[in-house]
């Protein structure tokens, strides 16, 4: 990965800082007004603009209580789209504890790791693991962005919108390479305007001469600028306070809600804790450990609770927020402060919530491209020094691969453990069980060593006595790895 020209802790120029800012806003925007759309299809009890306020909120609590350590914005997960879906049967009551009790998850595990230590962490999810459940996280999100690229409102195949969503691409591409230096550093701003151009040109050729296949952008939803009760973002909390709680009707209602989100809560724990691996590898810094997984969870708990209180949605940290980082180079948490300020102000201001809605599904995928495939290249990164000629190693690894590019998933009721969490537990348990193979090896080792030993030529006794003595080091350092294990 390039060297980040701005680390965590250092405050890009102003005017730079709130191009990057925005950078990182046109990254994170479109899933996380998509959440609530796919979560609440009516509207009823979720908006768009208020979940973009609950994740730039959750995100400014995140950063407050990770110190400023940990440059990456949360936006809405994916993840709890189907226990919200469940949880609004309940009404505003029922998304609301589904927050609660996700975010709960979280503390109570911050709470643990801080006077456990997260050593153990390590030692379950070590570079063979998270390696590739990041490379995972990556490829899973692939889907999405060439679905993205290939289909239009209208169409399942676009041959249009694939060549400009290619187009959006490699404008990212060129800029980030080849482009000045000053436009380096914001190719993702860059790309997604010369992407909306064309589609625009594109768009009103289509509409001239009828032609259906280049009409990529639906330019009526800009009529719902002009009703201003558009404007006032839904928020949660006031649907609570108005509503009640006579949709939830037993104990047994609040019990639902607990299964549905608290399960979910658990695997999104894995991803949060690949994601800062993730993090950590692209800024050169160990995250777990400084500010510390404890801080890291209490934010992502809390803002998934402050998030889900405001929107309904509840917050993960986001894989484009990442992958803006690795293309941008730019790590400041000040810049994810500022894209965090924006959010709150930019979900007032209904025209560019309106045109975030209106930017066409190919120039967004055409920057995922880039955007998730740094994400798995990262996670590629973290495994170059894992030896795959290693049977140990190679069987770790494919598990990880297979069931989650194949999607394996458990269903337990209303509960889903995704494929992603499949193939993290997987992973584990196989290392697990082939870890004492570890030690044989070494012992092996042992064994060819002293057979080198043994068939030096005694005619030379200075080179003898010399690579005995290394032979002898190398046996000790080996002994010294065992009692440490």
């Amino acid at each position: 990965m390039s060297q980040i020209i701005y680390q965590v802790n250092q405050r890009p120029p102003f005017g730079k800082n709130i191009v990057f800012a925005l950078q990182q806003v046109m990254a994170i925007i479109t899933a996380t007004m998509l959440v609530p759309l796919l979560a609440d299809a009516t509207g009823t009890y979720l908006s768009q603009s208020a979940a973009l306020i609950g994740a730039g909120v959750g995100t400014i609590i995140y950063l407050l209580l990770t110190k400023f350590k940990s440059p990456v914005f949360l936006g809405s997960s994916f993840t709890f789209i189907f226990p919200i879906s469940s949880a609004i049967t309940f009404g505003y009551l029922g998304i609301f504890l589904g927050s609660l009790f996700a975010g709960l998850v979280y503390v109570i595990l911050a709470i643990i790791i801080k006077f456990v230590g997260s050593n153990w962490i390590n030692k379950l999810m070590p570079p063979i693991i998270i390696g590739p459940v990041v490379a995972l996280i990556g490829f899973n999100l692939a889907t999405s962005a060439i679905k993205d690229m290939m289909t239009t409102a209208t169409s399942e195949y676009n041959i249009v919108a694939i060549l400009v969503g290619l187009f959006t691409f490699l404008v990212t591409v060129i800029v980030s390479t080849k482009g000045k230096k000053s436009f380096k550093m914001f190719p993702f701003i860059i790309g997604i305007a010369s992407g909306y151009l064309l589609a625009v040109v594109l768009t009103l050729i289509g509409n001239a001469a009828g032609v259906e296949a280049m009409q990529l952008i639906d330019f009526s939803v800009f009529k719902k600028v002009a009703n201003f009760s558009n404007w006032l973002p839904n928020f949660l909390f006031v649907g609570l306070f108005n509503e009640g709680a006579d949709k939830i009707t037993s104990f047994g209602d609040i019990v639902t809600i607990f299964l549905a989100f608290a399960p979910i809560a658990l695997v999104s724990f894995a991803e949060h804790v690949a994601d800062h691996k993730n993090i950590g590898s692209i800024v050169d810094r160990d995250l777990l450990e400084n500010p510390g997984l404890h801080r890291t969870l209490l934010g992502d708990g809390i803002s998934t609770f402050v998030g889900g209180f405001i929107g309904g949605c509840p917050t993960t940290t986001y894989g484009e927020s990442i992958g803006c980082i690795a293309l941008s180079k730019n790590a400041s948490t000040w810049t994810i402060f500022t894209a965090s300020i924006m959010c709150v102000i930019l979900a007032f201001f209904y025209p560019f919530v309106v045109f975030a809605e209106s930017i066409p599904g190919c120039v967004v995928g055409g920057i995922c491209v880039a955007l998730y495939g740094f994400i798995s290249v990262s996670g590629l990164k973290m495994m170059k020094n894992i030896d795959l000629d290693d049977s140990r190693s190679l069987f770790v690894v494919a598990a990880i691969f297979i069931c989650g590019i194949g999607g394996l998933e458990i269903r337990i009721g209303s509960v889903v453990i995704s494929s992603l969490a499949c193939a993290l537990v997987v992973g584990i348990i196989t290392n697990l069980l082939l870890m004492p193979w570890k030690k044989k090896e070494k012992e092996v080792a042992q064994v060819d060593v002293t057979k080198n030993i043994e068939d030096i030529p005694i005619d030379d006794q200075d080179k003898q006595n010399t690579l005995i003595e290394v032979n002898e080091n190398e046996i000790n350092e080996i002994e010294d790895v065992d009692k440490k294990e």
